[in-house]
């Protein structure tokens, strides 16, 4: 997908930051049982779970779409130089990949006109700041940032009571230079973008949907982490701050997408990371585009 996905008068890229074995499916997912992995891992191996540390695989990325009109970026992974002492494998980072991949897909920090965040955690707020002469400052200079306003209103308070570093240096700057656009996550941006809202993982959560007319193209977010999730969504992730909504929202959404032929984008299945849902049993399967 090093051109990008062309999609009627859309084109979707991927823009990688990383990719590799990061957590223990049964800590990721509390619900899932030894017993059902075991079943399952045959086909989750080698892709969605690395065989040589059993963790689950996961890729962050961020995705950018071209419309006729605008370039937006879609989630910004993790970002460099961030306090990140709970997660010592994004701790300070320093390294280029990100913006590497950035310039191979064509693309400067001037290009972005819109940076849209699905949701406000850790690895899709990284890049909205960069240090700048020891301040956090907007990385994208010409861009607005597309924020769910209850998501900024509930992680905002969360902030208030205990200091949360990720609001700190990736948030909260872009509201203080006057970057930051606060919507009902049922708004459409303009005639070929459109968000949904998709509660669960997070109060005010949103998938992205693409298509002049009718919808071509969906970025889910962080309302799925695993194909393993698919084929049972009831498994939520830790993270989740509803888990029960998540598991209500997974279902739904899969539904609604499942046999459309729309072009899945997911936030952090494994290479390619794209395709499209499928019925299996009472769940569905992934089918990954061919790469």
């Amino acid at each position: 997908m090093a051109n990008g996905f062309q999609l009627g008068d859309l084109t979707i890229h991927r823009i990688i930051e990383e990719e590799r074995p990061l957590f223990d499916p049964l800590e990721f997912l509390p619900t899932l049982t030894p017993e059902l992995l075991a079943e399952n891992r045959s086909w989750l191996e080698p892709d969605a779970i690395d065989p040589a540390t059993g963790k689950l695989r996961l890729c962050i990325q961020s995705y950018i779409v071209q419309t006729p009109h605008h370039n937006i970026l879609v989630d910004t992974c993790v970002g460099n130089h961030k306090e990140r002492p709970n997660r010592p494998f994004w701790h300070q980072k320093t390294d280029d990949t990100w913006e590497k991949n950035l310039a191979a897909a064509g693309f400067s920090v001037n290009d972005i006109d819109y940076v849209m965040c699905t949701h406000l955690h850790v690895d899709h707020v990284g890049w909205n700041t960069k240090l700048e002469n020891g301040r956090w400052v907007p990385t994208f200079p010409k861009a607005r940032y597309i924020f769910g306003e209850r998501e900024f209103a509930y992680w905002n308070a969360e902030h208030a009571k205990a200091p949360n570093p990720v609001i700190e240096d990736s948030v909260l700057p872009i509201v203080a230079a006057g970057r930051a656009d606060l919507v009902s996550t049922d708004h459409a941006m303009n005639d070929h973008v459109r968000l949904t809202p998709t509660p669960g993982h997070t109060p005010d959560h949103y998938a992205v949907e693409l298509g002049k007319g009718e919808t071509i193209a969906v970025l889910s977010g962080d309302l799925i982490h695993s194909p393993i999730q698919a084929r049972y969504p009831e498994l939520s992730m830790r993270a989740d701050s509803d888990q029960a909504q998540s598991a209500v929202t997974r279902r739904k959404f899969l539904e609604c997408h499942c046999d459309t032929g729309r072009l899945m984008c997911t936030a952090h299945f494994p290479s390619p990371s794209t395709g499209h849902f499928t019925r299996w049993g009472d769940g569905f399967r992934f089918m990954p585009t061919k790469s």
